[in-house]
């Protein structure tokens, strides 16, 4: 029997989560050979990443709970919170990295076995981007923001893992120690960068912040798939539940227009998103009747008979006038 897309993205997870604990133990033994402050940067990420893990794993499971009598929406705004928490955590992670390079410039010790932390950082950072990249594409195909966030932070592991092996490789060549602390403080900083960044979009998600790029989306379908009895949609508005989208949004319709007929039209824009988006998206559609005759102006129906004045231009719907809580009419036109 196939998965569900809550599921997968649990099982996703696990796999994330035990692949995070057997590098964990390599990162380590590869700095209790080496003495390497930037190993050491490596492995204590390492850390956020188990942590990290085992809370998005929780979040998960939380988020796929059904609906409920206090959680109406369901329970996906959880992500948010899990995504939140990993990026402080590595961000917190970052600064003492940073902290730790610092002090090391000051009070410097031997490297020993470069060649075989070399080895086991740079296998270490090829399969963190490959578990991050897994992520990432069942995250977004899921629309789970705990998977992309982990994803993410697993492939800027990865990126860091590659820049430590280029600048231990310096370092093993030139015998410049004080590099170690150089290349540490270095990847500290975008650690703390990419902790700050992932927290910024879990707040963004909490605020109910404005997707523009899913906003532009969703518009652009519905103005490609217009039906003539929609003749105008605007005050539309999008909320993120984890994986499920709530979209509210104002359709006028035909005056004329039974409550049969306009609650069908409704249900058509509904279906629309639903098979176009690959989300779970519920709809709550106010009904607004045509208002003759700056409404004709704009209103493609070719079959209407009652007519008032004849169609004058087809109004894209764009980002600008979907949003706005106006009917679009001759003011737009103008604008």
């Amino acid at each position: 029997m196939a998965l569900t897309a809550h599921q997968q993205n649990i099982r996703v997870q696990i796999i994330a989560v035990v692949v995070g604990i057997v590098l964990l133990a390599a990162k380590f033994a590869a700095y209790y050979l080496t003495h390497s402050n930037a190993i050491l940067t490596d492995a204590l990420e390492s850390i956020i990443n188990v942590v990290a893990g085992v809370v998005a794993l929780m979040s998960l499971y939380l988020a796929a709970l059904p609906r409920d009598q206090n959680h109406p929406y369901g329970h996906g705004k959880v992500e948010f919170l899990s995504a939140g928490f990993e990026g402080t955590l590595i961000a917190l992670a970052g600064a003492v990295i940073a902290a730790k390079s610092i002090y090391n410039f000051f009070h410097p010790h031997e490297l020993h076995q470069l060649d075989v932390g070399l080895g086991l950082t740079a296998v270490a950072g090829a399969i963190n981007y490959a578990v991050g990249a897994v992520m990432v594409r069942n995250g977004r195909n899921t629309n789970s923001i705990t998977l992309i966030a982990g994803g993410k932070h697993l492939q800027s592991d990865a990126y860091s893992s590659l820049g430590l092996v280029i600048g231990l490789i310096i370092i093993y060549f030139t015998q410049q120690i004080w590099l170690d602390n150089v290349v540490a403080l270095v990847f500290g900083g975008i650690i703390v960068y990419t902790g700050l960044q992932i927290v910024r979009h879990s707040v963004a998600g909490i605020m109910d912040e404005l997707d523009y790029e899913l906003s532009a989306n969703i518009i652009k379908i519905l103005d490609e798939h217009r039906s003539m009895n929609w003749v105008d949609i605007h005050n539309l508005r999008i909320v993120k539940y984890g994986a499920h989208l709530h979209i509210d949004c104002h359709l006028t319709i035909p005056w004329f227009m039974s409550v049969r007929d306009g609650h069908e039209q409704s249900e058509k824009v509904a279906r629309l998103i639903a098979e176009k988006v690959d989300s779970s998206v519920e709809f709550f559609i106010h009904l607004d009747p045509c208002l003759p005759p700056d409404a004709c102006q704009i209103c493609i129906k070719r079959d209407c008979l009652l007519r008032q004045h004849p169609l004058q231009k087809r109004i894209a719907w764009e980002l600008d006038n979907v949003l706005r809580n106006s009917r679009h009419g001759v003011e737009t036109m103008q604008h």
